[in-house]
């Protein structure tokens, strides 16, 4: 960190994917919920977060709807890059690459935040800038498990079709992981790179700096944080959000 220069924050979206779990015939992020593309409502609540310097949407090379779908949206703090690539862990390292050309400072905050966790609320941002403002290491939302979980039998092992039980696993300490997930440029940008060289599979930020030894901090989320992966998602996302 260079003296005298506080740390600013910034958001990141990747938004690459091609939705193939929601079953809606194209991208998620792009299906309309409540009247607006899913994308759209997740970026106009990253807006409402006064401590957030810009956000930046990470897009596929081959991306032709988000101008449409989100008209308005590239400005001083509304950026776009279109570097994703075929894994979320791939489309935020090289998000965070084009923020470096942007000039974003190792030392700033990376917020990483789900496209399709469009129930964000930006009180809930505001908690975890809060809660991480002065770690070490950085951290996620996320939320205590509440429900009984249970490990299935591998497929090798049925002799029926269907999945089935093989145990019950304690539930106690465990979190579920929600975003955004938020750590500094300089500490997360090598942890992806350093996941991609040595071939680990990395389904959050949270993971990579992990691997690396640090212990990021949880701070408590909300149960209407959820993220729309599946046909039935899309429903429930529409009632919530048309009820606000």
């Amino acid at each position: 960190m260079q003296i005298g220069t506080l740390p600013r924050c910034f958001a990141l979206v990747p938004c690459a994917g091609v939705g193939s779990r929601a079953g809606v015939g194209g991208p998620k992020q792009y299906h309309p919920v409540a009247g607006r593309p899913v994308v759209a409502h997740t970026l106009a609540a990253l807006a409402q977060v006064s401590r957030l310097e810009a956000t930046l949407v990470v897009l596929s090379p081959e991306d032709r709807q988000f101008e449409a779908v989100v008209p308005g949206f590239e400005g001083e703090r509304g950026w776009v890059a279109r570097c994703g690539g075929a894994t979320r862990a791939e489309s935020v390292a090289a998000g965070l690459q084009a923020m470096l050309e942007r000039g974003v400072q190792p030392h700033d905050w990376v917020l990483v935040h789900d496209a399709a966790r469009c129930l964000i609320q930006p009180g809930w941002v505001d908690r975890l800038l809060d809660a991480c403002a002065d770690d070490e290491v950085g951290g996620l939302l996320a939320l205590p498990l509440a429900d009984t979980l249970k490990e299935e039998v591998g497929s090798a092992d049925l002799t029926s079709p269907g999945p089935r039980v093989a145990r019950t696993i304690d539930r106690s300490g465990k979190w579920a992981a929600q975003t955004p997930q938020m750590f500094r440029l300089g500490l997360l940008r090598p942890a992806l790179l350093h996941a991609q060289a040595s071939g680990s599979a990395v389904t959050d930020e949270s993971s990579a700096i992990e691997a690396l030894g640090h212990a990021p901090r949880l701070v408590r989320g909300d149960a209407f944080n959820v993220k729309v992966t599946w046909p039935e998602d899309f429903a429930l996302a529409e009632r919530l959000l048309g009820g606000r």
